[in-house]
């Protein structure tokens, strides 16, 4: 495995387990120090035992994204430890409803906001100003975002608007740190277990795909870990599809 990391330190929400645990693991098999978190302290601590076992230099701290408190100790917990930032990758989502948009009560459009996108950006305004030269900020966003599926339109629709954000945030914070997104297909993870432990909605995705699989969590992390290295150092502003040639298109 290639070292692009070393010396590097990466933040990863939302990373004890899925994707944001792939991403983890990836980046941390390639050098860099990581710092995994998610809302349990139990998801935590078995994450980093579970890279550390694996020769990985990692942090853990339990962030509930919502929680200002707890975003201000993410930050200050990698800085005082390791004392800067290269990467962040924002991969915290939620999607506590199924209903269509017009059903959708506020509480729930609140929530989708508040975590999909908001947190988001609050986040990096508390890790901007350790981020070094050359750094890397990292969005999950979601193939939903460029055709939102009826029984998650509204999360895609928060996905939609990373794309935007993405855009934006790459012109305000180049060209010291750039700024990327990831929009993966159908991975089977926790997250996505209400869509993927059914057989036949799974084979009906996989038939949508090019490649006739889902994702996978692999494939997510090599994607991140590509954006986040200096091969990657001339794209900006982008969203990289990983959706085994799903349609992508606004």
């Amino acid at each position: 495995m290639m070292k692009r990391f070393q010396g590097k330190v990466a933040i990863v929400t939302a990373s004890t387990q899925g994707i944001g645990f792939g991403i983890a693991q990836r980046l941390g098999s390639e050098g860099a120090s990581v710092v995994v978190s998610s809302r349990k302290q139990k998801n935590v601590d078995e994450a980093v035992e579970k890279l550390r076992a694996q020769g990985i230099d990692a942090l853990g701290v339990v962030c509930h994204v919502s929680n200002a408190q707890h975003r201000k100790e993410l930050v200050d917990k990698t800085v005082q430890k390791y004392g800067h930032i290269d990467i962040v990758v924002l991969n915290a989502a939620a999607n506590p409803s199924v209903d269509n948009i017009l059903n959708t009560k506020e509480s729930v459009l609140d929530k989708l906001w508040e975590i999909n996108i908001k947190t988001s950006i609050l986040l990096l305004q508390a890790a901007a100003p350790y981020l070094w030269k050359g750094s890397s900020v990292i969005f999950i966003s979601s193939i939903a975002g460029y055709s939102p599926q009826q029984s998650m339109a509204m999360y895609g629709v928060t996905k939609t608007a990373l794309l935007g954000l993405t855009k934006a945030l790459a012109t305000e914070m180049g060209p010291e740190t750039r700024v990327n997104c990831i929009a993966p297909g159908f991975v089977p993870t926790h997250f996505a277990d209400f869509i993927t432990r059914n057989d036949a909605v799974s084979k009906a995705i996989e038939d949508k795909t090019i490649i006739g699989r889902l994702g996978t969590t692999g494939d997510m992390a090599a994607a991140a870990a590509f954006l986040a290295s200096d091969d990657a150092s001339y794209i900006t502003g982008e969203t990289l599809v990983v959706a085994g040639g799903m349609p992508s298109r606004l």
